[in-house]
């Protein structure tokens, strides 16, 4: 019979997905995450000293796929730095339900094949007031696929200080803190990216100083406990997520139909908004987990 980990590889992975191919046994890798626009990529590229990863000018998203860049150590030539640029649940192109299974192909794949990751970097953008909308989103998402038990290994790194006065970065840095408390409180901890490679390798010393992580949560409910990504936390985190979005369009709408005014500008509002609705709906269904699968779990054989 097929081990539970040969099974998830031949289930779950589709054309065209991102895997890891002939990791080492002492690759340094190092999953970069967090919303479009944080600068992912661009804190790759300050590390590599070059452009070894595309970066976006604006608010559409480069990185739709997963992407390794592969970096020499600063101090040990010989090892690999592998970092893995990821996409934020806010892509451009793809919907986040897209985004989720492509980052839990990866991380599931990577686990199955005993590729163990030294550690996460989540960039937030100091320069944003407010934890709301996107953001939020993001870092929801983001825990609930580490889960509590690796916020050791997790480093929360703040960037484009440069872009704001030191007196509200220190203000919104703080504000952070009280967003973070529960990662902060389990052993996370928060640093400055400035845009200097020395901050980046920095970053990354505080990640290689400890531990490799054992397994974030949705490697342990995917590979291990053999969940759907639909069972998992981080899917059930997105599916809330979603038709929270769906009940918010849904009283835009009354509100634009109660509207007096252009009338045109109301129509085009209003395709709009049902057009996002039925999107949010399509990924909803596809969070959904099948009726074979349900039957299968009630007898113990899924």
């Amino acid at each position: 019979m097929p081990t539970m980990k040969n099974k998830w590889k031949k289930t779950e992975l589709k054309q065209g997905d991102t895997i890891m191919t002939n990791p080492r046994s002492d690759d340094i890798i190092i999953p970069i995450m967090g919303p479009t626009g944080v600068g992912k990529s661009t804190f790759i590229n300050t590390a590599a000293g070059k452009d070894v990863t595309k970066v976006g000018h604006n608010l559409e998203s480069c990185t739709a796929a997963i992407v390794h860049a592969i970096v020499p150590h600063p101090n040990y030539p010989s090892r690999r730095v592998v970092f893995v640029d990821t996409p934020g649940f806010d892509d451009t192109y793809e919907d986040d339900t897209e985004i989720l299974r492509r980052i839990a192909v990866w991380l599931a794949h990577s686990y199955s094949d005993n590729v163990k990751l030294s550690g996460i970097i989540y960039l937030h953008e100091i320069t944003q007031a407010r934890m709301v909308g996107t953001s939020r989103k993001n870092f929801e998402m983001f825990e609930k696929l580490c889960g509590i038990e690796s916020a050791q290994n997790v480093i929360l790194a703040t960037t484009k200080w440069g872009n704001i006065k030191s007196d509200a970065g220190e203000r919104r840095a703080s504000q952070l803190e009280t967003f973070w408390k529960d990662m902060l409180s389990a052993g996370s901890q928060m640093e400055r990216f400035n845009g200097s490679q020395k901050s980046a390798w920095d970053i990354v010393k505080t990640i290689t100083d400890k531990k490799l992580l054992e397994a974030l949560q949705i490697q342990n409910e995917l590979v291990n406990l053999g969940k759907l990504l639909p069972q998992t936390e981080a899917g059930n985190a997105l599916r809330t997520s979603l038709k929270n979005l769906v009940a918010e369009h849904k009283k835009t709408i009354m509100e634009l139909r109660s509207e007096k005014g252009d009338g045109q500008q109301v129509d085009d509002r209003l395709k709009e908004t049902e057009s996002q609705i039925k999107s949010l709906l399509g990924q909803i269904q596809e969070l959904k987990i099948p009726l074979s699968k349900r039957i299968l779990a009630w007898f113990g054989l899924g």
